[in-house]
């Protein structure tokens, strides 16, 4: 059962429920905006133009945000970046209430939702070894991951259910608002937080050549530099790129959810089947830590990804559909798990936050290149072919890596377990 200890420290309890709150919340407009664009434009190639848009915020600030993680207040950076979202929830808010038809402010919109995302998120990872005790740590990041899993899985039902009860143009009206009147949760949760300047060690311990840490492009350049002679390191955030990038189907799902199922909840059953297999995943995932092999399982891990994705768009009964991208999204908890312990392993304290930010960048850039590339192969081709092809590519292409990475497959965490914390 999960390790509750955490929660009887009021600090990490503040966040723990204004991070699960927020995120809930998110979901509400993570549903809203592509049903609002589709309801405008018609085209599924505008619905992943939103990835685009979120891309290019999330590559800039993603990095810098990392960066300024190690360098800055991280309290006072979680302010700011917690404004900038809130503030772009409730413009969504008003132009769905105006009527505004307009897809450019969408795209735009939908930017700046990721900027602020892209700078809060590392400092959001970096704060937890700072406000529980260090044997906590592991304790504290599941309940945090659980928590966002459960919000992944709720919210998009929930979001179905707002858009099988009120029509499009009312349904993104209130989906909005409940999402920005929960953010207040999160604005409360960081108020409450302690100051957590850089820490005193920082400047110090800082490689090899005692440069003070940057918040600009020679900081950032540091981390990359780390990044790019590791191929482990570098090879398990390619593999992910590939599986998200021409495996992830979302942009597909007003399409498929209107005109295959009826519109009303199906999008939010199709919006949190991945999430429902990776909360799964996750209760059933004790096994992982036995695995020495942690290379070679993330790849069969994406190879499972691909395929379940491919046999999902193939599907014609919503709940075969459901299913089946529910396991896709067991394998995906898989993969993660895995990326994200070689990361650890690779990346020395000093460096975490940029590399941080460069998980941040993959991890959430990569489906947003995926929904570009799905809606542009489905308006060229047919959504059949984009989604059930983008599968199959992505587990074809995670074998080639694999084969053309031995390095990868033969990977083994180099500590033992009595070394971990």
């Amino acid at each position: 059962m999960i390790d509750t200890r955490p929660l009887s420290v009021p600090t990490f309890r503040r966040t723990w429920i204004g991070n699960s709150t927020s995120y809930f919340g998110f979901q509400f407009t993570a549903v809203a905006v592509p049903v609002q664009m589709f309801a405008i434009t018609g085209s599924a190639t505008w619905v992943g133009l939103l990835g685009v848009a979120g891309l290019v915020p999330l590559l800039i600030f993603g990095l810098w945000g990392g960066a300024a993680a190690d360098v800055v207040d991280r309290r006072k950076l979680l302010l700011v970046s917690s404004v900038v979202t809130w503030v772009t929830t409730v413009v969504l808010l008003v132009q769905a209430v105006l009527g505004v038809r307009s897809g450019h402010l969408l795209l735009l919109l939908t930017a700046i939702q990721a900027a602020g995302f892209a700078v809060s998120s590392p400092a959001r990872q970096a704060i937890v070894p700072r406000i529980v005790p260090e044997p906590m740590v592991p304790s504290a990041n599941t309940l945090n991951y659980t928590a966002s899993t459960a919000g992944g899985v709720l919210g998009p039902l929930a979001a179905g259910v707002i858009m099988g009860v009120w029509s499009t143009g009312s349904g993104v009206i209130v989906a909005y608002a409940f999402d920005a009147l929960l953010f207040t949760v999160t604005f409360w949760a960081t108020w409450r937080l302690p100051a957590i300047p850089p820490a005193a060690s920082s400047a110090s311990s800082f490689g090899a050549s005692k440069e003070k840490p940057s918040v600009g492009l020679r900081g950032i350049a540091i981390g990359l530099k780390f990044l790019v002679t590791q191929p482990v390191l570098l090879l398990s955030f390619g593999i992910d790129l590939v599986a998200m990038v021409f495996a992830m189907p979302r942009a597909l799902f007003p399409v498929v959810a209107e005109e295959q199922f009826g519109g009303g909840s199906a999008v939010g059953w199709l919006y949190s089947a991945i999430a429902i297999g990776a909360m799964i995943g996750g209760l059933t995932s004790g096994w992982i830590g036995r695995v020495k092999r942690q290379g070679l399982a993330l790849i069969v891990a994406v190879v499972g990804w691909g395929l379940a994705i491919g046999l999902a768009g193939l599907a014609h009964s919503l709940w075969l559909m459901v299913l089946l991208l529910a396991l896709a999204g067991m394998a995906d908890l898989v993969s993660a798990v895995y990326r994200q312990t070689i990361m650890q392993t690779f990346a020395p304290d000093h460096l975490r936050g940029r590399l941080q930010g460069v998980f941040t960048v993959v991890v959430a850039g990569g489906p947003r290149l995926g929904d570009l590339r799905a809606g542009a192969t489905a308006d060229l081709t047919s959504v059949g072919t984009s989604w059930v092809g983008g599968g199959l590519v992505a587990a074809g292409l995670a074998v080639v890596l694999g084969l053309a990475s031995p390095a990868l497959i033969r990977y083994r965490p180099e500590r033992d377990e009595t070394d971990d914390r």
